[in-house]
């Protein structure tokens, strides 16, 4: 015959089975929790800084935190803005250079790749004609298919905008009431743990801040010293944009791929545009190769890894683990998400080793 529950044992099982779920739902609401969750990053950042500001007094007058807020916000996005004037001038002094550059870069990579190609049995010219002449050939032969699959990509990409679009206006809203109300909200979710748990998971709390705290100065100055790399490494390969193209790859190493996939594209048009041979190709294959090498053995688990109390090799795994299981935002979130885990697993082993059945 089974033992009856206790009242504490029922509602132990109910809020249990109330908090899945939440997180079932939550999972199920990812894709439109991103600005949320954005959002929720930055104020954890910022709020400092808020912090800082609204304590500060202006002619004997406490600054309102909803000013110092707006201040925070705006200066945090203007930064962001300054980054795209650094970028936008490189592409629109690079593109049309490039336009203008193409159709002598393809007669030489004709003459270099030709014979070759010839040697092999394939006849084929790659200069623009030449190109010309296979596009017209294959569209004319799968006109109907090209069709269906630029509709399609259109629709599926038109979606897609208009999501990212959503999600950058967004973002602003969420990120300036989080940051005014960031202590009442932090409160509620105390307020919301059980009362026997409250030290335990204020300890914990305090655990994971400082170690986020360390990643993010740590983060800060990998991308500190790879701008620094990248601008002098193009500099003395003698690239004209040395120094905006660095500066973008190193401040944008934060965003996985997507930082050293810019300044890659900058640099390869760059030595396209700017060196007669290959040498600007090979400088670029160099120097971008060896920044890889340096941020991915080096820098991120030695300034980052060591920082937040993960080996190098636990930070490798973290990357690759949290990207095979929530993509981009994965990669992007890996670190400080095992930086929380790296905390409650702590906790957890010291409880095991304290337990009965460890000790039994």
């Amino acid at each position: 015959m089974p033992f009856p529950l206790t009242v504490e044992q029922k509602q132990t099982a109910f809020w249990i089975a109330v908090w899945a779920a939440f997180f079932f739902l939550l999972v199920t609401l990812g894709p439109i929790l991103t600005p949320f969750l954005a959002a929720a990053i930055l104020a954890y950042g910022l709020n400092p800084s808020v912090d800082y500001l609204s304590r500060a007094r202006v002619s004997r007058l406490k600054v309102p935190r909803s000013l110092a807020v707006v201040v925070i916000v705006l200066l945090f996005f203007a930064a962001i803005a300054t980054l795209g004037l650094i970028v936008v001038p490189v592409l629109q002094k690079e593109v049309p250079m490039l336009q203008a550059q193409i159709p002598a870069f393809l007669a030489k990579l004709n003459d270099t790749l030709g014979p070759r190609l010839r040697d092999m049995g394939i006849r084929v010219r790659l200069d623009s004609a030449g190109i010309r002449t296979i596009v017209a050939k294959q569209m004319a032969t799968s006109g109907d298919e090209i069709w269906s699959a630029v509709l399609a990509s259109a629709k599926v990409g038109g979606t897609a905008v208009l999501g990212w679009l959503a999600t950058a206006l967004l973002i602003p809203v969420v990120l300036f009431y989080l940051l005014l109300d960031w202590h009442q909200v932090v409160a509620r979710i105390a307020g919301a743990v059980p009362r026997r748990w409250i030290g335990s998971v204020a300890g914990m709390a305090r655990e994971v801040d400082s170690l986020l705290g360390q990643y993010l100065r740590g983060q800060l100055l990998v991308m500190v010293v790879l701008a620094v790399y990248y601008s002098a490494g193009l500099s003395i390969a003698g690239f004209d944009v040395a120094l905006p193209v660095g500066i973008i790859t190193g401040l944008l190493v934060f965003i996985p791929y997507l930082g050293f996939g810019l300044g890659l594209v900058l640099a390869l048009i760059a030595a396209v545009l700017q060196f007669s041979d290959w040498s600007g190709l090979v400088a670029v294959a160099v120097i971008y190769g060896c920044g890889q090498v340096i941020e991915g053995f080096f820098l991120t688990p030695r300034l980052v890894g060591e920082r937040i109390g993960l080996n190098p090799l636990a930070v490798i795994f973290a990357l690759l683990a949290f990207g095979q299981l929530f993509g981009f935002v994965g990669v992007l979130l890996a670190l400080p998400a095992s930086a929380v885990l790296m905390v409650a697993f702590k906790h957890l082993r010291r409880h095991y080793l304290d337990s009965t059945f460890y000790n039994a």
